[in-house]
């Protein structure tokens, strides 16, 4: 044994043990996959939630490949109708589509690989594709943290809170949205009331009409222009996908009120701010619309555990 060795064994083995344990931490909190949850058919809607909405929620479009007609930025059939327009507002290209479905059936959720847990990510355009999505939009990233309630096509995956402040957005059956605060949610009532999708991240952007951030409002990184994705709900089964650019010379971004009051003029009675940054991703009829920017340096898309889309 050197010298150098006897004098600096301790040092060594520590500094040995503290980087395994930080590599560790590491892949834990990134990359292995945790709490991994699989249900048969779980894009589709269970049986007695579907049925109680009191529409035809039978998880059948089968009418939805009848009298259709595509553009590059539309899509209309009996039972879908979407168009595509692009705003330029606050220095920033700002993707809206606008979604008017004939009941809640046709609007779903999908999962990185079709199964729930904590990093289990795909981009949303090959989530998109696996669930036969005409649009979509990537969802809360709900696997990137271990709190948050989480419901997908009425299928309870996690109920624990993030904080008191937190705020969540339910979609019920009837095609309606609400925000809630999730320390007052009990997610066993949430689903006995009909709520399909509970998503955990926000904040909520409009209430009943009305903005509900101020512009010093910090949530994250709201006080800064950033990529954005936001729902919104102008009537049940009346919607829009939001989604903006950011972080490139030909768009700054939104901070969390400019895109409260975009959602706002579009005329959503309720609107909800969903996982932004590099995760804003747009895909409609098997192409991105928008310009993803991964890590604010490179035309592309990251990887999510989520998605919401129209089918």
């Amino acid at each position: 044994m050197s010298d150098f060795f006897k004098k600096h064994w301790w040092g060594l083995v520590f500094g040995t043990t503290l980087l395994g344990y930080s590599t560790f931490c590491v892949l834990d909190t990134f990359l292995i996959p945790k709490n991994v949850v699989s249900i048969d058919n779980y894009n589709e809607y269970p049986d007695s939630l579907s049925s109680s909405a009191g529409n035809d929620n039978s998880n059948n479009n089968d009418d939805n490949t009848g009298n259709v007609i595509v553009t590059d930025t539309s899509y209309t059939s009996d039972s879908v109708a979407i168009n595509i327009t692009t705003l330029r507002e606050y220095n920033t290209d700002i993707y809206v589509a606008d979604v008017v479905i004939k009941d809640i059936s046709y609007l779903h959720t999908g999962l990185a690989n079709g199964v729930f847990g904590r990093n289990i990510t795909a981009k949303t355009s090959d989530i998109a594709s696996d669930c036969d999505a005409i649009l979509a939009i990537n969802g809360d990233y709900y696997g990137f943290r271990d709190y948050g309630p989480v419901i997908r096509n009425g299928y309870l995956y996690r109920s624990s809170a993030r904080d008191s402040t937190s705020e969540a957005l339910a979609i019920y059956n009837d095609g309606s949205m609400k925000i809630l605060k999730e320390s007052d949610i009990d997610t066993n009532s949430l689903l006995s009331d009909g709520v399909l999708q509970l998503f955990s991240f926000g904040p909520g952007l409009v209430e009943n009409g009305e903005i509900a951030v101020s512009a010093g409002q910090e949530v994250d990184q709201s006080m800064t222009s950033n990529p954005r994705t936001a729902i919104g709900m102008i009537a049940p089964l009346h919607y829009v996908f939001v989604v903006s650019d950011g972080r490139t010379s030909a768009s700054s971004g939104l901070s969390l009120l400019q895109l409260a009051t975009v959602l706002k003029d579009l005329g959503c009675e309720t609107a909800y701010n969903l996982d932004g940054g590099g995760s804003s991703t747009m895909y409609f009829m098997g192409n991105i619309i928008n310009n993803p920017t991964t890590n604010g340096k490179t035309i592309s898309e990251r990887k999510v555990s989520d998605i919401v889309y129209i089918r």
